[in-house]
């Protein structure tokens, strides 16, 4: 285990190879902060024009819910993405680490990732929830 701040702790099996980009596993105590699965539009619900861009528009939606319970990115512990598009995500994992640095900063929560075969938005490319944890 190694603490990433006051709040959130990373649990990583020492014997287990360190995962690039995402936590195996974080452990905290607090505040719970749970979003609803949000997608990437703006607060008027115009949608960013393409994977990537709706990628960031989505991570800046989970930070500014995030920071409205007063937290910031390093609160978050996990995200579950859903994507319509496997490939697209994996064709896209430069651009994607370079979004994700910019918005949450090297912060790596436990992540999931699941293709769907479709989201409620038809727009929509990605959705992701998260869970956070702020301190008490």
């Amino acid at each position: 285990m190694r603490q990433s701040d006051e709040t959130l702790t990373v649990l990583q099996p020492s014997n287990w190879k360190k995962p690039k980009g995402y936590a195996n596993g974080m452990m905290g105590r607090g505040r719970m902060v749970l979003t609803g699965g949000l997608v990437g539009w703006d607060e008027n619900e115009v949608f960013a024009h393409g994977f990537v861009p709706q990628v960031e528009q989505t991570l800046k939606n989970i930070v500014a819910v995030v920071e409205t319970a007063g937290g910031g990115p390093e609160h978050i512990a996990r995200l579950t993405w859903y994507v319509k598009s496997i490939p697209t995500y994996r064709a896209a994992l430069g651009e994607l680490g370079a979004v994700y640095r910019a918005v949450l900063g090297r912060h790596y929560p436990a992540m999931a990732l699941v293709e769907v075969s479709d989201l409620v938005e038809p727009e929509a490319l990605v959705e992701i929830e998260a869970t956070a944890i702020l301190p008490d």
